[in-house]
């Protein structure tokens, strides 16, 4: 809608780039182009005001297929106005000078000619097609019957409108026809999403098998390995024992060898040291007997020499020799005591030896 502002008596209007305006004055066109700003009087200016962009027109209508069931089709046509003087000679885009405001409804009438002429090809092309291929392969069917239907009607282009884009955005059943069609997929969906359900269970199954036959191969070579490492085991004992009692043995031999050989020097030394010990022995007793007869004939001699000493003394002074002898051999006395009894009885006895003596 153009932005109109009332100064003095006079209007002044302000176009937007997207709309083209048509000023007549006196039935001369006195302005004519997109986003013009301008004065002009209300009583002497007739308006029109044509919008020349991209206009989306949303649209929704019922078919019947070849099979006599309903569908609902829903589109959706791009046009613009490309001749907005054509336009404005056909529509009534005019704009009333005081508001701005367009005087009557030319888009309802441009968006009535466009549903109305494509619903005729959407109709024409579904009548001959049945539900199923509708709904498989009639959103692009009805697309181009469509966008071919339109770029060929003669009236667009007369009426100055072009159309640029046409999408079809769904072809809908009845909701009972929909739901009795999407049960089979359902069920079908369904088979399929069990189907990979079991082969998922079949696999986990699968691999579970595998998996365990190879655990179970695994524990096999593991009790083969185990035997061989038992076996080795055994092998290296009984090679150690082997190695041993032949360390053994040679240890034994060499402590056999070794004791044999301590027993022989051992009875070498001995055998040489009883020699020895003999030869000292005999050499000892030789040189004690030499000693024992040398001594015997010393004492002898010196017994003699005694005798032949004292044969010539008499007995009293024997008696008194004998009795120095007797005191140097008695151990030291430092008091002696005599009793009166004992006294009596040695000089009785000194007494009677003196007598006999003398006698």
């Amino acid at each position: 809608m153009a932005d109109i502002t009332r100064r003095f008596g006079w209007r002044h209007l302000r176009g937007a780039p997207t709309a083209h305006i048509r000023h007549h004055r006196a039935g001369r066109l006195v302005h004519d182009g997109p986003g013009l700003s301008f004065w002009y009087r209300s009583l002497t200016a007739a308006l029109s005001e044509v919008p020349v962009d991209d206009r989306e027109l949303a649209m929704t209508f019922h078919a019947r297929t070849s099979d006599f069931q309903d569908v609902a089709v829903q589109a959706t046509v791009t046009y613009r106005i490309s001749d907005p003087g054509v336009a404005a000679a056909r529509l009534d885009f005019s704009i009333d000078p005081d508001t701005g405001v367009w005087r009557g409804a030319p888009l309802e009438q441009l968006s009535t000619l466009l549903t109305e002429t494509a619903q005729q090809h959407a109709l024409d092309v579904l009548a001959r097609t049945p539900l199923s291929a509708a709904l498989v392969d009639g959103v692009a069917a009805v697309r181009e019957r469509v966008a071919a239907g339109l770029a060929a009607e003669p009236r667009l282009p007369a009426t100055g409108i072009e159309v640029v884009a046409v999408r079809v955005v769904a072809l809908r059943p009845e909701p009972e026809v929909e739901r009795a069609l999407r049960t089979p997929a359902r069920e079908q969906i369904q088979q399929e999403a069990d189907r990979a359900t079991y082969e998922r269970r079949a696999v986990a199954v699968e691999r579970e098998r595998a998996i365990a036959e190879n655990e179970l191969a695994s524990q096999i070579e593991l009790a083969r390995r185990e035997e061989q490492l038992v076996e080795q085991r055994g092998t290296n004992a009984r090679r150690e024992a082997e190695e041993h009692a032949a360390a053994d043995a040679v240890r034994a031999e060499a402590e056999a060898a070794r004791t044999v050989r301590l027993a022989d020097a051992e009875a070498t030394r001995s055998v040489r040291l009883g020699e020895a010990e003999a030869r000292r022995t005999v050499a000892l007793g030789e040189a004690e007997a030499r000693a024992a007869r040398e001594l015997g004939e010393a004492r002898a001699g010196a017994q003699a020499a005694w005798l032949r000493v004292h044969a010539d003394v008499d007995v009293a002074t024997l008696h008194a020799l004998t009795g120095t002898r007797l005191a140097d051999n008695l151990p030291r006395i430092d008091s002696v005591t005599v009793s009166p009894d004992v006294l009596t009885g040695l000089l009785s006895r000194l007494g009677g030896t003196a007598a006999g003596e003398r006698a």
